[in-house]
């Protein structure tokens, strides 16, 4: 392994331990506060953040392996496994989402406010889009369409970050409170359009990300 690659790869770890340690901390916080205060998009937010930990999780595997001499069938093998991974607990995050978000706006059960959940979306919104470049940068650089896929996730984040954004503020700010689980609602097409291109190994967008 030359020194540039090595140097590469050190870096992709260093990023994933981050994604991992932030991920863990959003989903904590976003589900604490979704329970209390009965806010579907939050809790899916910090589901959404455990399956960001997961696949973060299963990425640093693949590049540890690399950085450990393992042959590229090996790792190659378990890109594609944390993919398929991650396709089924999105899919089943937006089954979640959407059985919840449906039973709110039939039973007009309105969230209570979560400035707490406001403050986590905003952070949020600053952190993870630098984090995505960041990744995008080195999965491009390494080839590695599992990292160009979690650089991917994390910018699902981002979206799903604002949506949680305007769905809370809406309630707080002017009663509205439908905002919320159709704030939830609007996650569902990526949420579900990513776990079908995780299960199909990736996509073609995440080959093109890692081909650069």
């Amino acid at each position: 392994m030359n020194a540039a690659r090595d140097a590469l790869l050190q870096r992709g770890i260093r990023l994933e331990w981050f994604t991992i340690g932030w991920n863990s901390i959003e989903a904590v916080v976003a589900v604490g506060a979704g329970l209390v205060a009965g806010s579907i998009a939050l809790v899916g937010f910090g589901l959404d953040s455990v399956i960001e930990t997961a696949a973060g999780v299963m990425v640093l595997w693949r590049l540890q392996r690399e950085v450990r001499g393992a042959h590229d069938d090996h790792v190659e093998r378990a890109e594609r496994s944390a993919l398929r991974f991650v396709g089924l607990t999105f899919l089943a995050l937006g089954v979640y989402v959407l059985y919840e978000s449906a039973h709110k706006l039939w039973s007009q059960e309105a969230p209570a406010e979560s400035w707490v959940g406001i403050g986590l979306a905003v952070c949020s919104l600053v952190v993870m889009p630098l984090l995505a470049v960041r990744k995008r940068a080195v999965a491009r650089a390494l080839g590695s369409r599992a990292l160009a896929a979690d650089a991917v996730e994390t910018l699902v984040c981002s979206y799903l970050s604002l949506t949680l954004l305007l769905g809370l503020g809406l309630n707080v700010l002017a009663g509205w409170w439908w905002a919320d689980p159709v704030a939830a609602l609007a996650m569902l097409p990526l949420i579900f359009k990513e776990g079908v291109e995780a299960l199909r190994g990736g996509g073609c967008r995440e080959e093109r990300l890692a081909a650069g």
